[in-house]
């Protein structure tokens, strides 16, 4: 359990960390240049470090069903997304949006066992620590505005 922790904490550093870098390159490049140049360089590098640790166990796919293939093009979808909210969000607010997203999302498919998922049963719990969680972003983004306002007032005030 605890190694699926540290993976899980990675993962998240490096989504953030992927994130800022899309970011700029989406400043210079454009969304979609952008998120061909993040997904190939990705295949890329997913392809070799797959030949090396898999050898040829890499290109052994029975048993795939289907749909399991539309998982890049979701990906597309994914990037193209996260770098245009980010020009109009910036990082924090976008990675937070995104966070309760996949939670309220992951609940919903987990709750009817949607795509082959196991059933987990819907609890009142969980939904409280989505809400709870969406109520931290929320006062994150606006807890700061009453304070911000009366600074601004008091300058033009001066």
């Amino acid at each position: 359990m605890m190694i699926g922790l540290w993976l899980a904490l990675l993962a998240g550093s490096l989504v953030g960390l992927q994130n800022i870098f899309n970011s700029r390159v989406h400043e210079r490049a454009g969304s979609w240049p952008t998120t061909a140049l993040v997904l190939g360089l990705g295949f890329l590098a997913s392809f070799l470090i797959g030949l090396a640790v898999e050898g040829k166990r890499l290109f052994h796919l029975e048993h795939m069903e289907l749909w399991f293939w539309f998982s890049g093009i979701v990906g597309v979808g994914v990037v193209a997304c996260m770098v245009n909210a980010m020009k109009q969000l910036g990082p924090t607010y976008t990675i937070s949006i995104v966070m309760c997203s996949q939670l309220f999302f992951a609940l919903i498919w987990d709750s009817f066992g949607w795509m082959g998922l196991e059933v987990v049963p819907f609890t009142l719990k969980q939904l409280g620590g989505v809400l709870v969680i969406v109520s931290g972003i929320l006062l994150f983004k606006f807890g700061g505005l009453r304070k911000n306002r009366s600074d601004l007032m008091r300058r033009e005030r001066a």
